[in-house]
């Protein structure tokens, strides 16, 4: 039953910020690094006012957060850090153990441009280094669904089926800083769905004893490669079920994939983030004019839900796809797992590659436009890349 819930005017890490005050986490461990710095400086304040039992640790550095968050979850606490661009890149090494650990932890990423040169604006370049990491990759297109999704990934990286690691991905200064009208669940509401946490295979159960990092050589790493694997594969069935339930008291629908205005178009676009709303607008003006173009928002990256994209982009007349970051020497990352996916649909569309907004560049309605309008004529080229809003 859907319940009443309370209007917010607040920014996207606010409503990070607030989901992470109601899930109630027993341990938050961050380093601060603009532009997610207004995530951890709530919660923190929400942690001094005594709105939160958790135990917050400011360490040294972003290697050190996860560091703390994966040593929390494995003793058998719930953990959470949040960060950006360099301090995710620092993260690196650890980001890979947590997943490989099966540890349950949520991290808010406020998406950044990687340097060199120094840049504080936004684009994916820094989660999409993490794309092969194990963990599971979320993405939202407003403050909104950054605090329903967060919300979603704690019981999703908790489930006994799971056990993996969540970034949830919001678009630097964009929806970090940008206010918009939330809708927030009433605590008692949210922790009953999030639900209490329940430790498994926890190192200070003493009457249990189990190991977390050993040396693991040829006899048992492939396997232990395997589970990891085999636990991406129940992601799906598992997001499915507490997205069905999520909406049944919210009223909020969420899938992997969004299709928008879907239904007879020829030609469809498909992006990440916070993009989406543009593309949403643009969508509906060429509708008013005739043109039958259509979206397809991505909210789950990892997995990637290849089956989805084969059956809704199979038979399509194009298919162009935006990227917010490059792969250099190579495709576009999104683009590059569509046009793979694409490969085994029996009738496949003509492919369009467009990276944009590299370092926080805008991306407009014309620009929109123009990749539509590309793919209306014929005009696309495949494998060739092109650039949305690069000077000549």
């Amino acid at each position: 039953m859907q319940v009443k819930q309370k209007k917010m005017a607040i920014t996207g890490s606010e409503a990070a910020a607030h989901a992470m005050r109601q899930i109630e986490p027993d341990v938050v461990a961050a380093y601060p690094i603009t532009p997610q710095s207004p995530i951890v400086e709530t919660f923190a304040k929400f942690v001094a006012d005594g709105l939160v039992d958790t135990e917050m640790i400011p360490v040294e550095s972003e290697h050190s957060a996860m560091s703390a968050v994966v040593g929390a979850a494995a003793a058998g606490a719930r953990a959470m850090t949040a960060t950006s661009a360099n301090g995710l890149a620092l993260m690196h090494e650890i980001v890979y153990i947590a997943a490989s650990l099966r540890l349950p932890i949520v991290m808010p990423i406020v998406n950044r441009a990687l340097s060199a040169p120094i840049n504080i604006h936004c684009d994916h370049s820094d989660t999409m280094a993490e794309r092969d990491s194990g963990w599971i990759q979320l993405f939202a297109e407003n403050a909104q669904e950054v605090y329903d999704l967060i919300l979603i990934a704690a019981r999703l990286s908790e489930h006994d089926d799971v056990r993996l690691p969540v970034m949830v991905n919001q678009d630097g200064f964009i929806i970090s800083h940008g206010v918009e009208v939330v809708e927030i669940l009433d605590d008692e509401i949210a922790k009953k769905f999030v639900g209490e946490h329940k430790a498994m295979y926890p190192l200070l159960d003493v009457e249990n004893p189990v190991t977390y990092g050993p040396l693991d050589l040829y006899d048992y790493y492939f396997e232990h490669k395997r589970q990891q694997i085999e636990a991406m594969k129940h992601v799906r069935k598992v997001f499915d079920e507490i997205v069905k339930e999520y909406e049944e008291i919210s009223g909020r629908r969420y899938d992997v994939v969004e299709p928008y205005r879907l239904d007879d178009a020829e030609c469809v676009m498909v992006a990440l983030g916070s993009s989406n709303g543009t593309i949403k607008y643009v969508v509906d003006k060429m509708r008013e004019e005739g043109h039958k173009v259509g979206l397809l928002k991505v909210t789950m990256f990892r997995p990637f839900p290849k089956d989805k994209f084969q059956t809704l982009l199979n038979g399509r007349k194009a298919v162009v796809v935006l990227d917010r970051s490059a792969s250099f020497g190579a495709e576009a990352p999104l683009y590059s797992e569509i046009k793979s996916a694409l490969y085994e649909v029996a009738v496949r569309p003509l492919m369009g590659s467009y990276v944009y907004g590299l370092g926080g560049r805008d991306l407009t309605p014309e620009m929109i436009r123009k990749a539509f309008e590309d793919a209306l004529t014929g005009d696309l080229i495949a494998d060739e890349e092109r650039y949305l809003g690069l000077r000549e």
